[in-house]
């Protein structure tokens, strides 16, 4: 079953009596395009993703419900990334995150209006051979939707340090010009062939040390990527896209693989896209 059908949650996962979003600094956000250590699930919810995750890899890997499936994005065959997007359209664990009321809280705080989904991924980089994610910026993927309206939810299912290859961000480049997208899971270095002096000179990432269960969000100009996992621990994640409710499609192909063509200039809505924000 095709679990996009359903806009509501399908379990009871997360319908425990929820706390309100945590704080989160809007300023701190504007100024540096990010914001960490954002605490979101506890250890029971974090551990019921991960038994899900373990079951999306165990039996569900190339399952056509995903939009996308790869079991190892990296290029070198001395390590590995696995990354998914669609997963909620399998897993109920998976599909019921995203309607989490913390989350959805907070992305209205931080796009300034009502939200949509957009969609998720999933992150693993196992122990000792993890491979890097290159510095970039999302929106480069993402230039099919208009207008840059976009926010993205990074929540570790693993505690994540420069050891296991936390994300890091680069304060302020959500300033930047837009760069051109590369290969998402190789070459650390390619991004300074587009950046000048003074880009250069800015580019001082900060790590996002998390314990499991806490969250970044991030603009989606802001720069970001993370190096190898070499410890003994894995680092496990899932990312939740949101934007703005109104955002266009800018291509007259599939925005996302195996999902009917919303054609240029209409919004993005329906059974791929549910609104977050109450009114639907």
């Amino acid at each position: 079953m095709d679990l996009s059908l359903s806009h509501e949650p399908l379990t009871d996962l997360f319908s425990d009596p929820a706390p309100h979003a945590p704080s989160v600094d809007g300023q701190e956000f504007e100024r540096s395009g990010f914001v960490i250590g954002v605490p979101i699930l506890d250890e029971n919810k974090v551990s019921l993703l991960r038994d899900a995750l373990d079951g999306l890899v165990t039996n569900n890997a190339g399952d056509p419900l995903f939009y996308e499936y790869h079991s190892n994005e990296s290029e070198d065959d001395g390590h590995r990334l696995l990354h998914a997007l669609g997963a909620w359209r399998i897993s109920p664990a998976f599909h019921d995150l995203i309607f989490y009321r913390p989350i959805i809280e907070i992305a209205e705080q931080l796009l300034g209006g009502a939200v949509r989904f957009w969609h998720d991924q999933v992150f693993v980089k196992p122990a000792r051979d993890g491979a890097v994610v290159a510095w970039h910026q999302d929106y480069s993927y993402w230039t099919r939707t208009v207008p840059l309206a976009h926010l993205t939810c990074w929540i570790g299912l693993d505690d994540s340090d420069e050891e296991n290859g936390c994300v890091q961000y680069v304060p302020g480049s959500h300033h930047w010009h837009l760069l051109p997208r590369g290969d998402l899971a190789n070459d650390m270095t390619a991004v300074f062939e587009h950046l000048n002096a003074e880009q250069k000179d800015a580019f001082l990432p900060v790590p996002a040390v998390m314990q499991a269960g806490e969250a970044s969000f991030h603009h989606p100009m802001a720069v970001h990527g993370s190096y190898e996992n070499r410890s003994d621990r894995p680092r496990r994640g899932v990312v939740l896209n949101f934007m703005l409710d109104g955002v266009r499609s800018n291509t007259n192909e599939p925005l996302l693989d195996g999902i009917p063509v919303i054609p240029m200039g209409q919004k993005l809505e329906g059974q791929f896209f549910p609104l977050l924000s109450s009114g639907e």
